[in-house]
Order: structure tokens, then C-alpha cells, then sequence
């Protein structure tokens, strides 16, 4: 697991291999696989999408928006048109109902 040094990731050594990175000493360009770019490039583009394009998240569809999101971050070198036609092609006629987007 490779993390900043928030405080809040101590410990995380005793269950996970854990890495912190020090970006308050200017530290971004790393060694080998441990670097948090891939991370805070998604929470950015998350942030991004909520403040300029939805405005509000309600609790009860936030894995939604993250999946969307994450899909849109896993195909960020993808052509607008490729996505779009991907998109239809992983969804296989699967549905959300309006009753059930809704129900509690």
C-alpha cells in the first residue's frame, strides 16, 4: 500500500507492506511502483466531475458515481467515441429502474 504521510496511514504497516510518500519534501518523482499519481489523478477527476457537472452526491448513489468515474479514469487514453461504444457494449442490457433508483 503506498500512501502520503497523513497520519491517519500509521499502523498500516502492521497489516499491509505499507510506503509513504513525502510530497511536503518536494518528493513526486519516485523509484519503481511507489508513487500515489494514479490515486490522486482519480480523486481529481472524481472532485472535478461532482463540482462542475453534478453539484451534489447523496450518500446512497456514491458507489455509483465512483464506478462511473473509475471508468472514466481507466479509459482516460481511450477516444470519446471508443468509450461511448465500449460503454454500451459492457453494459448488456442491464438496467436501473427508476422504482428501484429511488427505493430505500
Amino acid at each position: 500500500m503506498v500512501t502520503d504521510v497523513y497520519r491517519s496511514y500509521n499502523g498500516l504497516n502492521a497489516i499491509y507492506k505499507h510506503v509513504s510518500i513525502k510530497h511536503t519534501e518536494g518528493n513526486y518523482i519516485t523509484i519503481g511502483d511507489d508513487q500515489t499519481n494514479n490515486i490522486e489523478g482519480y480523486w481529481s477527476l472524481l472532485k472535478r466531475g461532482i463540482i462542475g457537472i453534478y453539484h451534489f452526491v447523496s450518500p446512497k448513489h456514491l458507489h455509483r458515481y465512483c464506478n462511473e468515474f473509475g471508468y472514466r479514469y481507466n479509459t482516460r487514453k481511450v477516444s470519446d467515441v471508443a468509450r461511448f461504444e465500449n460503454c454500451f457494449n459492457e453494459v448488456n442490457n442491464l438496467g436501473l429502474t427508476y422504482v428501484n433508483l429511488i427505493a430505500k
